[in-house]
């Protein structure tokens, strides 16, 4: 099973290997609600950790999908250009926003797990 980690900033990635997949979480979709339009970086483009990587617009605000580890995109989830409302009814499946090759894994550790995660979202409220 893929390990899950979550940003600050509510973004998530599953790791397979060296590659995770990276989108924004349930609770970040419901702050940004309708999501309009959504662009993700090119295949080969390299991010560093807390770059932007991404962008995601709503009804409400733009907002930037940043990356949470260095790395290089693999694979963009283009189906998100057409079908930007993915990312409100599967923000954490088919909403993902593009792949990630991971330079260096020890920048997982800093993340939190799921529960760290949920324990985080629940002081926001």
């Amino acid at each position: 099973m893929a390990t899950v980690k979550f940003t600050e900033e509510h973004e998530w990635i599953s790791m397979e290997g060296d590659v995770g997949t990276v989108g924004v979480s349930d609770y970040a979709q419901g702050q940004l609600g309708d999501v309009v339009f959504v662009e993700v970086p090119e295949v080969g483009a390299n991010f560093n950790k807390g770059e932007e990587a991404a962008v995601v617009e709503s009804v409400k605000a733009a907002s930037e999908v940043y990356a949470p580890v260095d790395g290089e995109i693999v694979e963009a989830n283009k189906a998100l250009e057409d079908d930007p409302a993915t990312v409100n009814t599967d923000a954490e499946g088919g909403g993902w926003f593009y792949k990630i090759k991971v330079a260096n894994l020890s920048d997982l550790d800093g993340l939190m797990d799921e529960a760290a995660y949920k324990a985080f979202v629940a002081e926001l409220d």
